[in-house]
């Protein structure tokens, strides 16, 4: 089951009524309703849709504390973080110098790492 509450905020966030949402993943607006109100659970399919309108991933939407919203720039590829991986960010952030080191050359970082364990 979705969160509905998070539903609703997204939806509003974006502008869209019920009806506009509904016309858009191709169900009801008494489904959206029932979404938003925990009623009804909505298909894998429609989960998937939110997902991608929304810019949000499906732990958000099935009630993680974590959010990660996506850029609206067709200019820079995305990819969805898996819940370990954004605790292991979490956990790279704690040793800022480690970190800063990553982010200014992730490839020769990767080598490097790749090269010490073999």
């Amino acid at each position: 089951m979705i969160k509905g509450d998070r539903l609703r905020k997204l939806r509003l966030e974006k502008g869209l009524t019920q009806d506009e949402l509904a016309e858009i993943v191709g169900v009801s607006k008494a489904s959206i309703s029932c979404y938003e109100n925990e009623t009804r659970a909505p298909k894998s399919e429609t989960i998937i849709d939110f997902i991608q309108i929304f810019g949000v991933n499906a732990d958000y939407l099935l009630g993680s504390d974590k959010i990660i919203k996506v850029v609206e720039d067709e200019e820079i590829p995305f990819k969805a973080l898996t819940k370990e991986e954004v605790i292991f960010l979490d956990e790279l952030k704690k040793n800022k110098m480690v970190y800063d080191i990553l982010l200014e050359d992730p490839k020769k970082c990767a080598k490097l790492i790749k090269s010490k364990i073999g």
